[in-house]
């Protein structure tokens, strides 16, 4: 607990209500493997976005999962040029821990499936349209065509 800060609960609750949500998709995967394909997901999802981008959908994530998300972030340096699926599934294979498992497709569909279904349909829509076609691909059915 917290020591009774509501907000503090909160966010611990809504971010392992979403851990649930990731491990579930990601069977035999434990919550420590579900946070980490959270981390390198969005990590990697991050670095592809542009700034605005990055901070909508910073304002949707629960507290604890912003923090997460803002974690070495160097806004800086700009969007990366990843448009490739493959590419992106090997940047965030590279962020996983070594033994993860499962493959890194999989912790990234498990992980924008849970951005689906926690974001708003019209921020997931402006999220999508920030990507190049190929890597919506990722993304549940009703999504992947925004």
């Amino acid at each position: 607990m917290s020591a009774g800060l509501a907000v503090f609960d909160t966010t611990l609750q809504e971010t392992n209500t979403w851990l649930k949500e990731i491990e579930a998709h990601l069977k035999p995967c434990a919550r420590k493997d579900a946070y980490s394909a959270l981390r390198a997901v969005l990590h990697v999802l991050r670095d592809r976005l542009p700034a605005d981008g990055v901070l909508g959908l910073s304002a949707q994530l629960p507290m604890l999962v912003r923090g997460i998300y803002f974690e070495s972030w160097t806004p800086m340096e700009g969007p990366t040029s990843i448009r490739d699926p493959q590419e992106f599934a090997a940047e965030v294979e590279r962020r996983l821990p070594p033994g993860f498992p499962r493959e890194a497709t999989a912790a990234t569909s498990a992980v924008f499936q849970a951005l689906a279904h926690h974001l708003e349909p019209g921020e997931v829509r402006k999220l999508i349209g920030y990507l190049p076609e190929p890597l919506r691909a990722y993304w549940p059915a009703g999504y992947a065509a925004a």
